[in-house]
């Protein structure tokens, strides 16, 4: 499995390939976003769209924002689906393909289940997010 940026000028032809996989992550996302959010913010630049091609398939996708703290360049994940980050050899990609954005951490929020995979990869909890309604 290779894991590829997707450049913006080809976001959409790609989104077809996608969308079903982006699609299948929403559904965890609480209303936070729909499909047609990220869909807007990967095409106008506010996050990148990454993808795992296998025997020349897409296979996965994800949407992340790169933002700045005072002390890191992050990249947090917003919603991956399909085949993405499953194993050692798909995060070192990831990570070098982020680095070379100059990203110097990698965030997400995720349910139980694919924080215990996450976890085998060596992500570890930062912080819990919390929200109340206004």
């Amino acid at each position: 499995m290779q894991i590829q940026h997707v450049p913006l000028e080809w976001v959409p032809r790609t989104w077809p390939l996608v969308a079903e996989h982006i699609a299948a992550a929403v559904e965890h996302a609480k209303g936070d976003y729909d499909v047609s959010h990220l869909q807007a913010m990967v095409a106008s630049g506010q996050a990148v769209l990454v993808v795992a091609v296998e025997e020349g398939s897409i296979v996965g996708a994800g949407i992340i924002e790169i933002f700045n703290r005072p002390t890191a360049r992050v990249a947090f994940i917003m919603a991956m689906g399909g085949k993405f980050i499953v194993t050692e050899d798909s995060l070192t990609q990831l990570k070098a393909l982020l680095a070379a954005m100059g990203v110097t951490a990698i965030e997400g929020a995720a349910r139980e289940s694919v924080f215990r995979l996450l976890t085998r990869l060596g992500f570890t909890e930062k912080y819990r997010i919390f929200e109340v309604k206004l």
